[in-house]
């Protein structure tokens, strides 16, 4: 009976022996891992995605190597910049294991390995730059990173894909001063900005201004031009008018006469000029629409065609002499006016010299044959 009961406690062993050595044998690897098998305590495979079967007591995994793009974020790093100033710089570096065995057996622990290669690597690039540099250099300096560390952690058989500066800080006195030296250059910007555009405002009403009294000046000269030739062309029709008409002398004198009170039109005329033809415009009329013919009536006087007899014509002759005498009279009380008012407001010998500047009247005409002189 104990032999039985020993048999059983043998047979109980060898099937926990059996099922634990089964469970050993059968090895199940992630997708995204890979495992290190040792055979004897040497590196004998790498097992990837899957089930997978070893000997047991003999083979044993190692390690299992994640094969996904790792991220690791390193704490911030005080660097020293060519010019002596201290920044401290984030960094995030981006890698994949691509040789499970070299990051197993080739270094110790790769993680910090990256980690303190980063580092020194890092204060190597920006301790060649200066702060100004390396604050607009991010791109120059991931790009170093990435090729040296890439380059150094290649026969670790880890690929680092990628480097980022999370961010550059400058110490907080060093960053004042750049806030201020960034808002004074934008001032500056600012004011430069302005006074172009007041000059250039200046300009364009300059150039405004000057389009303008060109065209002014441009209006004014064509409505001169046509003022003139407007005048012109009416002087031109009342000439022809009156040489058409053949005058005599005396609507000549009459109308000289008429003429005569716009001279002094206008609150500005104080002094009358009366010309020395006035008087014989006053003969002429005085002759032409008095009984007897001349003034003085003596001597005979060239034949002329008797007018037509029209009837009131007397009274209409009576009328144009009753005028013409009142425009004498007028012209009289002017003249005594004009030689009270020089003699008041001027001295005489400005009266002197104006009448010595003044030329000579012209020697009168001869009378014509048979003629008798005017009375005078």
């Amino acid at each position: 009976m104990p032999g039985t009961i020993f048999l059983w406690v043998v047979a109980l062993a060898i099937l926990i022996f059996v099922i634990v050595t089964l469970i050993k044998a059968i090895t199940i690897v992630r997708q995204s891992d890979a495992l290190i098998i040792e055979r004897l305590g040497k590196y004998n495979r790498t097992l990837f995605g899957g089930p997978h079967g070893i000997i047991p007591f003999l083979e044993k995994p190692r390690l299992r190597v994640d094969l996904r793009e790792q991220v690791v974020s390193f704490p911030p790093q005080g660097v020293i910049t060519e010019d002596n100033l201290t920044v401290d710089v984030d960094t995030v570096v981006y890698f994949t294991v691509t040789d499970p065995r070299a990051a197993t057996y080739e270094i110790a622990n790769y993680l910090g390995a990256v980690e303190q290669l980063t580092i020194t690597t890092l204060r190597n690039v920006v301790g060649s730059l200066n702060l100004e540099q390396a604050l607009v250099s991010r791109d120059t300096i991931n790009a170093k990173l990435m090729s040296e560390l890439d380059e150094a952690t290649g026969r670790w058989g880890i690929k680092v894909n990628r480097v980022e500066l999370k961010a550059i800080d400058p110490p907080a006195s060093l960053q004042d001063a750049m806030e201020k030296q960034m808002r004074a250059e934008r001032d500056r910007r600012a004011a430069i900005l302005t006074a172009e555009g007041h000059k250039q405002s200046q300009i364009l009403v300059a150039e405004g201004s000057r389009q303008s009294e060109i065209l002014k000046a441009d209006g004014d000269k064509q409505a001169q031009v046509l003022r003139a030739q407007g005048e012109s062309e009416a002087i031109q029709t009342v000439f022809g008018a009156i040489h058409a008409g053949a005058p005599d002398d005396k609507l000549l004198s009459y109308q000289y006469l008429q003429t005569l009170p716009k001279i002094a039109e206008g609150e500005a005329s104080k002094l009358w000029i009366i010309p020395s033809e006035m008087t014989e415009a006053l003969k002429s009329i005085a002759t032409g629409f008095g009984p007897g013919g001349p003034a003085g009536g003596a001597g005979p006087v060239p034949p002329r065609p008797a007018p037509p007899v029209v009837p009131g014509s007397s009274s209409a002759a009576e009328a144009a002499a009753a005028a013409v005498a009142e425009a004498a009279k007028v012209t009289e009380e002017a003249e005594a006016e004009a030689t009270a008012g020089l003699t008041e407001s001027e001295p005489a010998t400005r009266a002197a010299q104006r009448a010595a500047a003044e030329p000579p009247a012209p020697p009168a005409a001869p009378p014509a044959p048979g003629a008798f002189p005017p009375n005078e």
